[in-house]
């Protein structure tokens, strides 16, 4: 016969027992919440050794041939100025290969031929201007070489900076989305205003801090810039659109120029990030507000129906909690905006 246990020993297994079950799913969230920042954190780092990587393939592959062809410009122009006189067919051919150079980024001017376009700094900028779909164009591949491994580079990374991109907002969208329309309903709002009201402070916030404050500094740094050529270069460049008539970190001899360049590419980034969730979180919006039903335009998240009947705030239950809300990088983990109770 085994011992039998006590009515004291059994109380303490039980409540063992409950705290274990407590902990355990506790534990597993928190698990879930660790791995999925890891995953995000493993993203962005694999993002930024790929920008590196482009660098130094397209400054090992570029460099020498704009050095080639900054040569050349300076053989052409000195062979000009020895011209006792220029007749309109030698002036004519001359500037033909000046712009032709100038399209390559390589001038004839010797303040502006100091600085190499295909650096590191240079090199990273242009790759992530590629893969961001930015592309000012400023600067483009001399070679058949480098052309050709663009094509390759902006296959690949296109597509996963997209990807990183949304994995980004999906993390941000508890603390800038949905717990703010929480906080809205929580004071008294209804939803739908509530949304309204979120949707405007959000707009005015990537106003102030993604166009107004940028451009302000880039009218600051880049001295030919006006304050009105800051905010446009700013549109131009967070709407992908990149015209290239007005590109950062471009002037001879620049102080700081490669640092410079880095933090715009940080600023685009996130610039490109907070461009996505306001669309997101508009879309959002306009299916609570039943805009996309009537468009007959398709949901933000069609994935998300089933989880569509609960709502994200409720009266009398209790709150959404971080946790609960940040299981970002799988599609039905996380709590739909456009689902909040509508009374």
């Amino acid at each position: 016969m085994f011992p039998q246990p006590s009515h004291g020993e059994e109380e303490s297994s039980h409540i063992e027992g409950v705290l274990r079950a407590d902990v355990i799913p506790e534990s597993a969230d928190m698990h879930f919440v660790g791995r999925s920042w890891l995953l995000l954190t493993g993203f962005i780092l694999f993002y930024v050794i790929y920008l590196l990587f482009g660098a130094l393939v397209f400054s090992s592959i570029e460099r020498p041939m704009e050095d080639r062809m900054r040569n050349k410009m300076k053989d052409l122009k000195q062979e000009f100025l020895n011209l006792s006189c220029v007749s309109d067919a030698a002036l004519e051919r001359f500037l033909l290969k000046v712009l032709a150079a100038n399209k390559y980024g390589v001038s004839v001017l010797i303040n502006a031929s100091t600085t190499s376009n295909w650096d590191l700094a240079s090199s990273m900028f242009f790759a992530n201007t590629l893969v961001t779909t930015v592309g000012y164009g400023h600067t483009t591949p001399l070679s058949d070489t480098g052309k050709a491994f663009s094509i390759l580079y902006a296959l690949i990374g296109v597509p996963f900076t997209m990807l990183v991109l949304t994995a980004c907002v999906q993390r941000i969208m508890f603390p800038l989305v949905l717990a703010p329309v929480g906080l809205l309903q929580r004071s008294g709002l209804e939803p739908r205003p509530a949304t309204i009201v979120h949707f405007l402070l959000l707009l005015i916030l990537v106003v102030m801090c993604f166009f107004v404050a940028p451009a302000a500094v880039f009218s600051t740094v880049e001295l030919s810039w006006s304050f009105l050529d800051g905010i446009y270069f700013c549109f131009i460049s967070l709407c992908t659109i990149g015209l290239g008539d007005f590109v950062p970190g471009t002037q001879p001899n620049q102080q700081y120029r490669s640092l410079y360049q880095v933090a715009v590419m940080v600023y685009l980034f996130v610039g490109l990030m907070m461009m996505f969730l306001l669309l997101r979180t508009f879309h959002k919006m306009a299916d609570l507000h039943g805009l996309t039903t009537f468009l007959q335009l398709p949901r933000c998240e069609e994935s998300d129906l089933e989880e569509d009947r609960e709502p994200m705030v409720e009266v009398g239950h209790k709150d959404l909690t971080e946790k609960e809300a940040t299981k970002p990088l799988e599609p039905g983990a996380q709590p739909s905006y456009n689902t909040m109770n509508t009374g």
